[in-house]
């Protein structure tokens, strides 16, 4: 079971753009607006599933293969807020676009957040051994194309009815496809960062000298 109580005021800021943005009484009160919309909006859900790190045709590209070498086993995850979050954003669109960009960002940081605890439950079941971090379609070489056959193993339309459209882009839109390796020993350092990631050459976090994730 995982839920959203509150969400990260850093985080929201770091995906508005960071140092750009000025923290004022305005601000805050933007913010708690927001947060109060989107937890009332947004329905967490989550599936996952133990799989071999050799299933077919979920693992192409060298860069997943090598964040899984070692690892026994693996688990296809995918995380959502749901669609009322998408709907929220799209009004807020056309009533208050700086109300939109916020509440968008505080949504990316809260299925960052909800896929974290997803983390939690999979450690959990696996005491006692090492999990990497969770390596997404889009990373690196990892093709985007993998979302369909990821959401198919989970059976996430017809579960939690998380889908990805023609251009392989998850809807709802604030949602999470992953996968993440299971191994007996300790996971080297330094298989994560900026060199494994397709945006790396335009990403805003690296130009304001941040980093999207921990």
């Amino acid at each position: 079971m995982i839920e959203l109580k509150s969400i990260s005021r850093g985080e929201t800021v770091r995906y508005l753009g960071g140092a750009g943005v000025k923290m004022n009484s305005s601000m805050e009160s933007l913010l708690d607006s927001c947060e109060s919309e989107l937890l009332r909006a947004a329905v967490p859900k989550y599936l996952y599933k133990k799989i071999s790190v050799a299933q077919d045709g979920i693992f192409e590209g060298e860069d997943v293969r090598r964040h899984l070498s070692g690892c026994e086993y693996a688990y296809a995850v995918c995380v959502t807020l749901g669609a009322a979050v998408d709907r929220l954003i799209r009004s807020s669109q056309v009533s208050d676009i700086a109300k939109a960009v916020v509440i968008d960002a505080m949504a990316s940081a809260a299925v960052e957040n909800a896929a974290a605890q997803v983390d939690g439950l999979i450690a959990d079941e696996n005491a006692g051994k090492f999990l990497t971090w969770r390596f997404s379609p889009g990373y690196g070489d990892y093709p985007l194309s993998v979302q369909d056959r990821l959401l198919s193993i989970l059976d996430a339309p017809r579960k939690i009815g998380l889908c990805v459209n023609s251009n392989f882009l998850l809807t709802p839109t604030k949602s999470v496809t992953a996968v993440l390796g299971v191994s007996q020993n300790p996971i080297p350092k330094g298989r994560r960062g900026c060199a494994v990631c397709n945006l790396a050459k335009d990403c805003k976090f690296r130009k304001a000298g941040t980093r999207c994730e921990f």
